[in-house]
C-alpha cells in the first residue's frame, strides 16, 4: 500500500482556489476548538437561509442570550467569530457556497487529525499492487506506518453515497490483502442520527465492520479528545 498525489484535472484546479481561500482556513481554525453548539451554529448559518445576524443570535440563546457569556469572554468571542465567518460563506452564490462548505469540513478534519497523529495529507490516492488505482482521491489521509487512515468528508448526510462507501471498503480490503491495516471512515458535518439513517439507506451489501462514522457531535474524537 502506498500513497500518491492526485493527478490535477480541471475540477481539482478550480477547487484548489476554494481550498486556498483565507475564509476556509479561518472557519476551520475557529471550529477546531468550538463546542458542539457552536458547530451547529456554523452549520445552520452556512446553509444560507438567512443573512441576518440578529436572527441567528435569537435562535441560539445559549451562545448569545442573557445567560450566555458576556461580550469579551473568549467563548462569546468565538461564537461571534463563527457567526461572522458563517455569514461570509452564506453570502456566496449557491454553487460556491457548497464548495466552500466542503473545503471547510476537509480543512477541519485535517487540523483535528493532526492534533492526534502525523503525517496528515490532503487529496491523496491509495495504490495497491496488482489493483487499478481509484480515480478519485481521498479527502484526508493519515500516512503513518502501520496505522494509516483514509477519510472522506461531507457537509451533510445527503453526501453519503454508495460509491463512496464502496471505495472506502475496497481500500480497507486492499490493505488487508497486502498484510497492512487501513482505518477508513466518513466525517459528516451533520447530526449523527441523520448520518446513520442515510448510511443504512445507502450501504447495501457492503461490509461496514471497519467503517468509522464521525458526525458533528463527535468531531473531537478525530483529535483524540472527548466531544466538547
Amino acid at each position: 500500500m502506498r500513497f500518491q498525489d492526485a493527478r490535477p484535472d480541471g475540477r481539482a484546479v478550480v477547487y484548489a482556489h476554494i481550498q486556498a481561500d483565507p475564509l476556509v482556513a479561518k472557519a476551520a481554525e475557529l471550529l477546531v476548538r468550538a463546542t458542539t453548539v457552536q458547530r451547529v451554529l456554523a452549520r445552520a448559518v452556512m446553509n444560507g437561509e438567512s443573512l441576518d445576524p440578529a436572527a441567528w443570535r435569537t435562535m441560539f440563546p445559549s451562545l448569545f442570550g442573557p445567560a450566555a457569556p458576556a461580550p469579551g469572554d473568549p467563548v462569546r468571542d468565538r461564537s461571534e467569530a463563527i457567526l461572522d465567518a458563517g455569514l461570509a460563506v452564506a453570502d456566496r452564490g449557491e454553487q460556491t457556497r457548497s464548495q466552500f462548505r466542503g473545503a471547510i469540513v476537509e480543512a477541519l478534519t485535517e487540523k483535528l487529525c493532526a492534533e492526534r497523529t502525523a503525517p496528515v495529507k490532503r487529496e491523496r490516492r491509495i495504490l495497491f499492487d496488482g489493483r487499478p488505482a481509484e480515480i478519485h482521491p481521498y479527502d484526508v489521509t493519515v500516512e503513518r506506518e502501520g496505522a494509516a487512515e483514509a477519510w472522506d468528508c461531507k457537509w451533510g448526510a445527503r453526501g453519503i453515497k454508495g460509491e463512496v462507501i464502496n471505495q472506502l471498503d475496497d481500500a480497507r480490503r486492499g490493505a488487508a490483502e497486502e498484510g497492512g491495516r487501513l482505518l477508513v471512515g466518513l466525517v459528516i458535518f451533520d447530526a449523527r442520527r441523520s448520518s446513520e439513517v442515510r448510511l443504512v439507506r445507502e450501504k447495501g451489501p457492503v461490509s461496514l465492520d471497519a467503517l468509522k462514522l464521525i458526525a458533528l457531535e463527535g468531531l473531537d474524537r478525530l483529535a483524540g479528545r472527548k466531544p466538547a
